[in-house]
């Protein structure tokens, strides 16, 4: 992934806050077959391996796991918040009218080698894990365990687990560091305005917490 050196986000909790907090990925491989790619929902977990590990699951029947289990390299990608960005928001447009469109977003490009796990017991686990993950913040929590055993058992028979062990981390925010801050403050100011056709709080509270 090309990153020019303003967009470049090297402290490692800041891109292990996006593995977590966007947990769908794009898991893509090359090998025998070619390109194959997958969307994913991952759970990240810094404790494990050496430079932490990516746990997710995907569908037996998917062709995507011959290439894994041969040992095909894996990139995987996760995306944060993104948008358009009008030049007329930019103040210095006014001035001299030497601004175009652009596009700001979060990325993490992790890189590594996927292990293929069949184990029942550690897809139930897994299972378990990410539901919990995304349940926590409902009143009522669903469960596996409110579905029938048999049904589960059925469901898990489905798919596979598969694990990656993160040997490189690379991430770009690209929220407007180049601009001169006249423009980043218009840029803001635009993207909370929830009149505005490309308004967009979210990324704007990103964009603030990574210029601050």
């Amino acid at each position: 992934m090309y990153i020019s050196q303003a967009f470049r986000v090297d402290e490692e909790s800041r891109l292990h806050d996006l593995l977590r907090q966007r947990p769908l990925a794009t898991l893509l491989s090359s090998g025998s077959s070619g390109l194959q790619v997958s969307p994913l929902p991952m759970l990240f977990d810094a404790a494990a391996g050496t430079r932490g590990a990516l746990f997710g699951h995907m569908a037996r029947a998917n062709p995507q796991l011959q290439d894994l289990r041969a040992g095909a390299p894996c990139l995987v990608l996760f995306h944060g918040p993104q948008g358009y960005v009008s030049p007329s928001w930019y103040p210095s447009k006014a001035r001299h009218h030497q601004v175009v469109p652009t596009w700001n977003y979060a990325v993490v490009e992790v890189r590594g080698q996927a292990q293929v796990i069949d184990d029942p017991r550690w897809l139930r686990d897994h299972v378990d894990r990410l539901t919990a993950s995304q349940e926590a913040r409902r009143a009522e929590p669903w469960s596996p365990a409110d579905a029938p055993p048999e049904f589960i058992d059925r469901m898990l028979a489905m798919i596979v687990g598969v694990r990656i062990d993160i040997a490189s981390l690379e991430g770009k925010f690209k929220f407007s560091q180049n601009r001169e801050p006249a423009d980043r403050a218009a840029v803001l100011a635009a993207l909370d305005r929830a009149q505005d056709p490309h308004g967009n709080p979210e990324l704007a509270a990103w964009m603030r917490a990574c210029l601050a």
